[in-house]
């Protein structure tokens, strides 16, 4: 019923007062929506999830509060990221967060228009999700870490930490699709470093059971975790199997030896992810993906579990505890 014609029919009866809302609170914007989609589950990656709402608070946003994040999470089943982004597309969300190379090639497979920043450890010019890390181009923007290119350094450390190691495992997940590219600069470093490689596979939890079963077969005398969703998300699992077998092992982010893992080398992931809801939050400003450079790591973090190290009865030279950015004790 319009005003005039309400007024009209209320007459001369008494009436209680019409309170008519003020005309700019009919005028404002809906709360806008951030798709958060992830290939692990929530619980082991809690961290990183939080470390991305940091990064939007500092733009300004808080969940709940000038924003609604819809968090989207495939629990390690890679298969079931492109419906998972198609939903968020469906439901018009600003912007969408693609958590890792799976989840960010998804969005981008599933919209042209919505804007996607992604952390990827994989190179994003390589894998398609951009043109170029200064020009990225299109609807896709993000933090790029290069996981694969630290293998060199790795096996550096390796050399150091554990000298007589000859054979060296490393566990890949199949379903990720840059893990050729991984397994490529792998066997590249180990070439220069004179290392034999094994590689050994695991997409789920029995998976990882078998590979760390299979380390004694293959005789490796130690173990390189691929920098990889699924495995960040079952650290205690690979870290107590790790323990279980007596293996050395490496990995690309200090959340292992902060759990009892013997040593990492890489860039600061829970950074990356605060570093990316920088950039939701600016996109959802008004920015625009294309005229946002893809950001790289400016820090590398050596962390040693000097625990760890004597129950395996390794020496940590005293020049490595001096370059390492953290020791654990």
């Amino acid at each position: 019923m319009k005003r005039r014609e309400f007024i009209a029919a209320l007459g001369g009866v008494a009436a209680s007062p019409v309170f008519w809302p003020p005309a700019g609170r009919a005028q404002q914007p809906a709360t806008p929506v951030l798709g958060f989609l992830h290939s692990g589950a929530p619980t082991p990656n809690v961290n990183l999830s939080t470390a991305f709402s940091n990064g939007l608070a500092e733009a300004g946003y808080v969940d709940g509060k000038n924003v609604a994040i819809e968090y989207r999470w495939a629990e390690g089943n890679y298969d079931r990221l492109p419906a998972l982004a198609a939903d968020l597309v469906s439901r018009q969300v600003a912007v969408i967060f693609g958590a890792g190379p799976p989840a960010a090639n998804a969005a981008k497979s599933a919209t042209t228009t919505i804007p996607i920043v992604f952390v990827s450890g994989a190179d994003p010019v390589e894998s398609g999700l951009v043109a170029s890390l200064s020009h990225p181009g299109g609807n896709v923007t993000g933090i790029a870490i290069f996981v694969g290119q630290l293998a060199a350094k790795q096996f550096g450390l390796l050399r150091e930490l554990v000298p007589k190691a000859a054979v060296v495992a490393v566990l890949v997940n199949p379903e990720r699709p840059s893990t050729e590219a991984i397994i490529r600069d792998v066997r590249a470093a180990a070439a220069s470093s004179g290392h034999q490689i094994q590689i050994v596979k695991a997409s789920n939890e029995a998976g990882i059971d078998k590979a760390f079963a299979a380390l004694a077969e293959l005789h490796a005398d130690a173990l390189i975790v691929g920098a990889d969703p699924f495995f960040f998300g079952r650290n205690d699992q690979i870290v107590t199997m790790a323990a279980r077998y007596a293996v050395p092992a490496f990995y690309e982010t200090r959340e292992f030896p902060a759990n009892g893992g013997l040593i990492s080398y890489g860039a600061s992931i829970s950074d990356g992810y605060r570093r990316a809801g920088v950039y939701a939050g600016r996109i959802l400003k008004g920015a625009r993906p294309a005229d946002l450079p893809v950001l790289q790591p400016t820090k590398f973090e050596l962390v040693i579990n000097l625990k760890t190290a004597k129950a395996l009865g390794l020496t940590v030279s005293p020049g490595l505890l001096a370059i390492a950015d953290e020791v654990i004790e």
